[in-house]
């Protein structure tokens, strides 16, 4: 699948998952193009971690509460670092962004389904402290994400979009519509 396609295909699947394995060779090539995504000032600041050991997908899983992607066979942590990267900026939610869209785009190129869990492994009850304990992250280190990666046992639903026209333009706010 080419890149644009991905990118139009793309949705994000909240369903059930076939239980079929992923390799670990589309793991890694998931893997691959998250740590290829841009880095303000190249500083780095995200690390991932594949899971494809059943025993602690099902501990990670029995920790995010309300239940999400319990059927899914892999996942991916994403982690990040907060580090200055130029004069009092960091730019560690955009690193971990682009990381995060590019393994989304690459699980669709390959064939499989995701979601981008972020807020409630985020919020105040902790889940991703939690799931980085189980997964023995350093605590410079924040569990900001969980991907669920797997086959979809049904076909992701397109969601409601706003017409193009009214979110695009040339030249100005509310300019020229890129719709014909």
């Amino acid at each position: 699948m080419d890149a644009l396609n991905a990118i139009l295909s793309r949705r994000s699947y909240r369903g059930a998952y076939r239980s079929d394995p992923v390799p670990r060779k589309d793991l890694i090539a998931i893997l691959q193009a998250g740590l290829a995504a841009p880095s303000g000032c190249n500083k780095q600041t995200v690390s991932l971690i594949a899971v494809d050991d059943p025993d602690i997908l099902a501990r990670i899983k029995a920790e995010i509460d309300p239940p999400v992607a319990q059927t899914a066979p892999a996942a991916i942590c994403v982690l990040s670092r907060k580090i200055i990267a130029y004069r009092d900026r960091c730019f560690a939610v955009q690193d971990y962004a682009a990381a995060i869209e590019n393994m989304l785009l690459a699980a669709v190129a390959l064939g499989y389904q995701s979601c981008w869990y972020e807020g409630h492994i985020t919020d105040a009850d902790r889940i991703g402290a939690r799931i980085a304990r189980i997964l023995g992250v350093p605590e410079e280190c924040e569990l900001v994400c969980f991907l669920p990666v797997g086959v979809a046992e049904s076909v992701p639903a397109q969601p409601k979009k706003l017409p193009a026209g009214e979110r695009a333009w040339f030249n100005a706010y509310r300019g020229e519509s890129i719709e014909e």
